[in-house]
């Protein structure tokens, strides 16, 4: 069994390097992204099992991709490296959901060390959801498309991936139209008031094939906001 892909979002190309040519001699398959910006959209896009995330980064900080992939992939493994006189990031970043940290500078054994326990601990959690079951196909949010089973296919924007894989990753719970602002626009939700979320949910219905007048994928919670019904091989 192959072992994990992991996600290196390091700006300074020597030690990225270094932690790439490690992980590759350890038998991990290897991502890399040198600056922020990169990295989340590596992050939140692509099929990768754990992210070592440096904190200082340009065009994004690694304190805001932490945010934003709690809130798009929040069964993703994150160590966060970090130098020593950034305590209070470190704090920070274990209350936004970081798994672990690492000093640098830091010796491969313990980086390789402190991933094995990590993925060790993160092994019972649900895995993503990247293939969600719809009527008569399937929803694989890595290629951005619907397949269904009479062969038509239809592209997936963005944000409806967003909006899909956070109600598909809290399936079961109904989702407050304020909680989507908050977690997919990341938006302030306060003195909002606006009927996009209903747009938007009403347009991925179409594209599911999720009869709106009586839906069996994102269900209406009246008072509330909307629900994604527990789908069979949700996670395949």
């Amino acid at each position: 069994m192959p072992k994990p892909t992991i996600l290196v979002i390091e700006d300074d190309a020597a030690i990225r390097q270094g932690i790439l040519d490690a992980l590759a001699f350890d038998g991990y398959g290897t991502l890399e992204a040198a600056n922020g910006e990169v990295g989340l959209e590596l992050a939140v896009r692509v099929d990768c099992d754990l992210v070592l995330l440096d904190l200082v980064l340009p065009k994004r900080e690694g304190l805001e991709i932490l945010k934003d992939v709690r809130a798009t992939r929040p069964s993703l493994p994150v160590i966060i490296l970090t130098a020593r006189g950034e305590e209070n990031d470190r704090v920070q970043g274990l209350r936004l959901g970081a798994d672990d940290y690492v000093l640098k500078p830091f010796s491969v054994k313990e980086l390789l060390a402190r991933i094995e326990a990590v993925l060790r601990r993160s092994a019972e959690r649900p895995t993503d959801v990247r293939h969600i079951k719809v009527p008569g196909g399937v929803a694989d949010l890595s290629r951005c498309e619907v397949r269904f089973d009479d062969g038509n296919r239809i592209e997936l924007s963005d944000r409806e991936i967003e909006i899909l894989r956070y109600l598909a990753g809290n399936a079961g719970r109904a989702i407050s139209r304020e909680e989507i602002l908050s977690r997919v626009w990341r938006m302030n939700p306060r003195g909002i008031a606006t009927r996009t979320i209903d747009m938007h949910v009403a347009r991925l219905r179409e594209k599911l094939r999720d009869d709106p007048t009586c839906p069996r994928v994102l269900l209406t919670v009246r008072g509330k906001g909307y629900l994604f019904a527990r789908q069979e091989g949700a996670n395949v």
